[in-house]
């Protein structure tokens, strides 16, 4: 069973920072994951697993910037997307659905994506949470 929690944030304008410099990469890793899929799919027909976004993009800057867990549900998140328009086309061939599928699009540029991060990255320390960051992202931030 999946939950989730919703945090309202205070107005501490190096945190709001903070969190959208991180939205904006995830933003930008979900891009790249989808660029490569589509890719991938247009030259070789080959579909995407749900590890080869990982072994791709894990030393890339993007990557590193973000918490690996997180960055790693992001690329997951874009493999789930093709693997779900992989079924439909499936279903579209055999009859089963009318409308043809497209194929996901690039997001557009200068946009912030959602992050997730599992139960056990999160750490709550009095009444505020710890939101962890990646190596590259940690001397910057503190």
């Amino acid at each position: 069973m999946y939950g989730c929690q919703q945090v309202l944030v205070g107005k501490n304008s190096e945190l709001i920072a903070i969190l959208k410099f991180l939205c904006e990469q995830s933003h930008k890793l979900t891009n790249m994951g989808i660029y490569y899929a589509r890719q991938l799919y247009f030259k070789s027909k080959k579909a995407i697993g749900k590890f080869d976004l990982e072994k791709v993009y894990k030393n890339n800057n993007h990557y590193q910037v973000l918490h690996s867990q997180a960055a790693q549900q992001i690329l997951r998140t874009v493999a789930e997307s093709f693997r779900s328009y992989y079924g439909l086309i499936k279903a579209y061939t055999e009859g089963k659905i009318t409308k043809k599928p497209r194929i996901p699009n690039d997001r557009k540029k200068g946009g912030i994506a959602t992050v997730s991060y599992p139960k056990q990255a999160l750490k709550l320390k009095g009444n505020q949470i710890r939101v962890p960051l990646g190596n590259t992202c940690k001397p910057w931030f503190g």
